[in-house]
């Protein structure tokens, strides 16, 4: 029997190279990277890891076809993004819903098409097969306000002149804001969801760093910057690897509100109820939601 494969692709950009910057993203691809290895047995070779200049649009999108290729029934593949992350009005129509796209932001970010829209990542995920586990982690903003999130400790005095808390939001242009502007007002925002809906696609596992209507953090936490939502992410990880999806969401909430972020993450893991057998192959026997 073919053994189970594991692959991950991680990305994370503080240097970006036309728009603000952020301080975290590298030190959150860290964190996953020593979380998959030594808590989920993924090999190093099996990791691809884009930071600041090699995180462009192209080469990000080349990683994630990597991480589908050749695809099976029982393997794990890991998709965690943390740095900017936007939205914009739809454009090819096909959001009759709420008239908005979600989009990443990578290394050579502009507002004239350089950037991941939630289109993009459907088309990818939904060539995998049924049964393949997809577990995405997005660090990143999807709608907020520009203002800066509030919580996280003071940074020492030789790093005062870097703010210790920024939003991984960025705003558009007035001239991208201000297209079809008197929509606008009557649109639902969704969040970014659409590579893990039913259409196609089995046991796929979303996790966001924050509401579609707020701002995820990054914050400068126990000596270092961090996004605050990939942090405790792999503080409760490392402390009970075992835990339940549902479980790992309450204690990074808490976390959250204990430190005084107002963000609250997301998870979108309908499918992971489908195929209890699957979960046990990589979690073991204990009973994982």
């Amino acid at each position: 029997m073919r053994d189970m494969v594991k692959k991950a692709l991680l990305v994370g950009i503080n240097d970006y190279k036309s728009v603000s910057d952020l301080n975290g993203c590298i030190n959150d691809v860290r964190d996953m990277h020593f979380t998959l290895r030594s808590l989920f047995r993924f090999e190093t070779a099996n990791i691809r890891v884009l930071t600041d200049a090699r995180a462009t649009k192209d080469n990000i999108i080349a990683r994630l076809d990597w991480l589908v290729r050749g695809a099976k029934p029982g393997d794990f593949l890991v998709f965690h993004f943390s740095g900017h992350g936007s939205q914009i009005r739809d454009r090819d129509g096909d959001e009759l819903s709420d008239g908005m796209d979600e989009i990443l932001c990578p290394y050579d970010m502009n507002w004239d098409g350089i950037f991941i829209v939630d289109d993009e990542l459907n088309r990818i995920f939904t060539r995998l097969p049924d049964g393949v586990l997809l577990e995405v982690f997005l660090d990143s903003c999807h709608s907020g306000t520009g203002l800066k999130e509030l919580g996280g400790l003071t940074p020492p005095p030789e790093l005062a002149p870097l703010t210790p808390t920024l939003n991984r939001f960025l705003p558009p242009p007035v001239d991208i804001e201000f297209r079809f502007a008197d929509e606008i007002d009557q649109l639902d925002h969704r969040g970014f969801n659409k590579g893990f809906d039913d259409r196609g696609t089995k046991h796929h596992i979303l996790w966001s760093g924050c509401m579609d209507n707020q701002t995820s953090a990054d914050a400068y936490i126990s000596g270092a910057y961090h996004g605050a939502f990939t942090y405790y992410l792999n503080s409760h990880l490392r402390r009970e690897p075992t835990i339940s999806r549902k479980r790992l969401l309450e204690k990074v909430r808490a976390s959250l509100r204990h430190g005084g972020y107002s963000q609250i993450p997301q998870l979108e893991m309908e499918a992971t109820n489908r195929d209890r057998a699957l979960k046990k192959q990589i979690f073991g026997d204990k009973e994982v939601d």
